[in-house]
């Protein structure tokens, strides 16, 4: 646990993705790192293309093995399942058909829900039975589409075991569930699970245990007074919308009031800012300087029933993500036995030696790779670091012990829930619950994303476990 600091801020096992986007990441920040070294040699021996830093690759292994588990030799249609008006937008999704389609003995499909159909009882496209459905949604979507469209082809899919993720999986994807992590059935679970976990509670009227396990008589007036060192999240939901991070959005009554209306909301610590922060060097907007500037990291693990399959690095503001203005940045393993702190200092100082004239080119190359590989949102190139993010192969190896250690703990959560011990912590209808049910997922293929605020600055830190929890 000395190889990284830090702490998942929730984890997504529903519908997640940035499997293909950290390739694409890899290629541009690649070509970027070498019209780099043109201008100036930086002495700092990195590997761009390590099997980790391609999780599409694992991700297909896995859809192929699924396939192939279900000894159906006559069928060979993976469909790749996305809402209509995503189809022309989400990059990953088209590529993902493109890439089941280089598989021997596979074909992908991007199509809409509403275009399957049941054809002589069977789960159709076009008259071509369907073998497996990758739904790029999550139940609650299915639900209000099957209510549009009337997805009863889909919803065979389900019975039939031949959704990814299985439905099974979506009650234990709400964040609440993260309370039971770090309350008394704690004791259950992986110790690193437990102590990267950060403490959370469900947000409403009530007493309960704190963070230093004291006695919080009225979680809604403790909140108020400690409001800069929390977080309110909804207890489902993407892209940092309805978050209000304490210390940042500084009207901690607003920000109560609106997670009291709405419910469904949960209390988490927060860590230090500047723990999950890095500096990297920026071309200013007018192009006519380079600044040294600090970015919240946001560092994704996919894992697989089979282990750790890749990693998705972002950066941005807070909360992190794509939606919110932040952006992508390339990974890279460290060679030799450097320390990635002292590292990531000599190619700061390389980069932050160079003249605007100089880097302005290999910024204009990285917008147009990603034009060309149609990396994009809202019709402009997402935003990619202009330096790699550094790894260890030793901390590639913690990180891949703890990926195993998460699966197991999401098994136990799901066999929990099954046996009715999560019922006061999951707030779903009755109608997803029973999608779920019908869907069971007891450690089936499936892709899980645990979303971290890890540093990765320095492979000495003892002792530094205990500074603080995520948000």
């Amino acid at each position: 646990m000395h190889e990284f600091l830090g702490y998942h801020s929730e984890w997504n096992l529903g519908s997640p993705g940035g499997w293909d986007y950290q390739r694409i990441t890899q290629l541009i920040g690649k070509a970027v790192w070498e019209e780099l070294n043109r201008v100036r040699a930086i002495d700092v021996p990195l590997d761009f293309d390590h099997p980790k830093l391609f999780p599409i690759q694992g991700f297909l292994s896995m859809l192929e093995q699924a396939h192939q588990l279900r000894g159906e030799h006559d069928r060979n249609l993976i469909a790749v399942v996305a809402e209509e008006e995503t189809l022309d937008i989400v990059t990953e999704n088209r590529n993902l058909a493109e890439w089941l389609n280089s598989l021997k003995g596979l074909r992908g499909e991007l199509m809409a829900p509403q275009e399957l159909e049941l054809y002589h009882g069977e789960v159709c496209r076009k008259g071509e039975r369907v073998s497996l459905l990758f739904m790029d949604f999550n139940t609650d979507v299915l639900l209000n589409l099957h209510r549009k469209h009337g997805l009863e082809p889909v919803l065979q899919a389900v019975r039939e075991n031949r959704v990814i993720n299985p439905r099974g999986t979506e009650p234990i994807n709400v964040k609440s569930t993260f309370e039971i992590i770090t309350g008394p059935l704690g004791v259950h679970f992986h110790d690193e699970i437990v102590s990267r976990t950060p403490w959370t509670r469900q947000f409403y009227p009530r007493s309960t245990q704190g963070p230093k396990e004291e006695r919080i008589a009225d979680l809604i007036e403790w909140t108020r007074k400690n409001w800069d060192q929390l977080v309110l999240k909804p207890e489902r939901g993407y892209s940092g919308k309805g978050v209000k991070v304490g210390g940042v959005y500084k009207r901690a009554d607003e920000a109560i009031d609106l997670a009291l209306q709405a419910g469904d909301y949960i209390l988490q610590e927060k860590i230090p800012l500047e723990l999950w922060a890095e500096d990297m060097p920026t071309l200013d907007t007018a192009g006519e300087c380079i600044e040294l500037r600090s970015y919240q990291t946001d560092f994704r693990c996919l894992v697989g029933s089979d282990g750790l399959m890749g990693f998705l690095g972002r950066y941005g503001g807070v909360p992190t993500n794509v939606g919110s203005g932040g952006g992508v940045q390339p990974l890279a393993v460290l060679h030799g036995d450097s320390n990635p702190g002292d590292a990531i200092g000599r190619i700061n100082d390389a980069i932050m030696g160079m003249s605007c004239e100089q880097v302005l080119p290999i910024v204009e190359l990285q917008k147009k790779m990603a034009m060309e590989h149609s990396f994009t949102y809202l019709l402009g190139p997402i935003k990619i670091a202009l330096r790699p993010r550094v790894l260890t192969e030793g901390q590639i190896a913690a990180l891949t012990s703890y990926c195993s250690a998460l699966w197991k703990d999401c098994m136990l959560l799901e066999r929990m829930w099954r046996s009715a011990e999560l019922d006061d912590l999951i707030h779903i209808e009755d109608e997803e619950l029973e999608i779920a049910r019908a869907q069971p997922w007891e450690g089936g293929p499936a892709i899980i994303a645990s979303d971290g605020l890890f540093n990765f600055l320095s492979t000495t830190m003892k002792g530094e476990e205990g500074t603080g929890k995520s948000g």
